[in-house]
């Protein structure tokens, strides 16, 4: 039995666009870069702003509410005020499903 679960339709995300989703309780960005789906934890680590509403440059995300960047391919903070990563989720699509798993 397959660990990913369905959390979104692929056509409901184009390229350059992100939103929020539920997953295992917790809200997840996602994210399409240049046709791939990338998922982190939507809240900062600095004070809970919502990653999925930040600015993308290519692989990195800036939280809208404080500047904080992300690495969204590991999570990693790449400038502050975050010092502390964000969680990655495993991401497939298929059949025109995205789909999450646990790191």
């Amino acid at each position: 039995m397959s660990d990913f679960t369905k959390v979104a339709e692929a056509k409901d995300l184009p390229t350059g666009k992100s939103t929020c989703v539920e997953f295992g309780g917790q809200k997840v960005a996602l994210f399409n870069v240049e046709g791939t789906i990338y998922a982190v934890g939507d809240n900062c680590t600095h004070r809970g702003g919502p990653l999925s509403q930040g600015a993308v440059d290519g692989k990195i995300v800036t939280c809208p509410w404080h500047g904080a960047t992300f690495d969204l391919t590991t999570g990693r903070p790449l400038g502050p005020p975050a010092s502390a990563p964000v969680k990655c989720y495993r991401v497939r699509v298929q059949n025109g499903e995205i789909q999450l798993a646990a790191p």
